[in-house]
């Protein structure tokens, strides 16, 4: 029934607003679950929803189990979409006005321990063209922070000041500079000088920095296959590690060497301070482990 005006809608939240791909995605999503909902209930036509139809919708997310992030977002996106069609007086009312979107329960971010990291990292120490490419692609997601749609991203010109920083185009196209630090530029320029001219097979137009064996910029998924590979390799859990892991390691790591939580934010590219200060509350709950194990008390 909204498919048109949901296309609509999308295409003003990548082209207006400069949203990411991946949450146009997935308010997109969202919102045919919605629409599929609606033509069971019979609801004819986009200016017949009413108020009553979206909590009913929301109500059976919860009884089906969905988390409270995953009904805050599909709130948000029917919120931005009715507003959206408001706007274009393509209904005569919004009824999503004064709805408030459910709490989301707090999720503490998965990481892995410093040890591990660093066996998860220098494992791969081989010098073939792949291995220095992993090598460069783990030093990093961890020494860097990036997202892993920001490390696909990356060109040849984004290594400025020397090799000193990476240029970052993070979320709603907000650029950022990130330093690289001492190994993951030792990775990056090993991998440079030796590797990936190999995987581009000569061709010069190419300009990712990181390449797979077909000369091809990576996505996401190759990125995410290639870590569970080198963690599997020494014996990390498939569901404990990921690219994403690999970012909050590096918040929460640095945040348990006194960083502040200020910079934190700026290297991770979060618009709210509030974003960031979920790794406060990992290294609580790592205090906490701490208290029980070795305190006295503490059962």
């Amino acid at each position: 029934m909204l498919e048109s005006e949901i296309a609509d809608f999308i295409s003003s939240l990548l082209l207006e607003k400069g949203m990411s791909g991946n949450t146009c995605e997935a308010y997109g999503r969202d919102l045919r679950i919605f629409d599929a909902y609606l033509v069971r209930r019979r609801v004819a036509d986009v200016a017949a929803v009413t108020r009553e139809d979206i909590v009913a919708f929301l109500a059976n997310e919860r009884e089906k189990g969905m988390t409270g992030s995953t009904r805050a977002r599909r709130t948000a996106a029917i919120r931005m979409f009715f507003r959206y069609l408001r706007e274009r007086r393509r209904i005569p009312s919004n009824p999503s006005d004064l709805m408030d979107a459910p709490k989301k329960a707090l999720v503490l971010p998965r990481v892995l321990s410093e040890d591990e990291v660093k066996r998860l990292i220098e494992a791969v120490a081989g010098e073939t063209p792949r291995d220095l490419r992993d090598r460069a692609i783990l030093e990093t997601l961890y020494g860097c922070g990036l997202r892993v749609s920001e490390l696909c991203a990356l060109q040849m010109e984004d290594i400025v000041a020397e090799g000193e920083l990476l240029r970052i185009l993070g979320k709603g196209s907000k650029e950022r500079l990130v330093p690289i630090g001492g190994a993951a530029g030792r990775a990056l320029t090993n991998y440079l000088g030796g590797g990936r001219e190999s995987l581009a097979h000569g061709n010069l137009a190419e300009t990712h920095i990181f390449l797979t064996r077909l000369a091809r910029p990576f996505t996401r998924q190759g990125v995410f296959k290639i870590i569970r590979e080198r963690a599997a390799a020494v014996g990390i859990a498939a569901d404990r590690i990921s690219p994403h892991v690999l970012r909050h390691c590096f918040a929460s790591h640095m945040l348990a060497h006194g960083a502040d939580i200020r910079a934190i934010q700026e290297l991770l590219g979060h618009a709210d301070v509030g974003t960031t200060q979920i790794y406060t509350h990992v290294d609580v709950a790592r205090f906490g482990e701490i208290h029980r194990l070795f305190h006295p008390r503490a059962e």
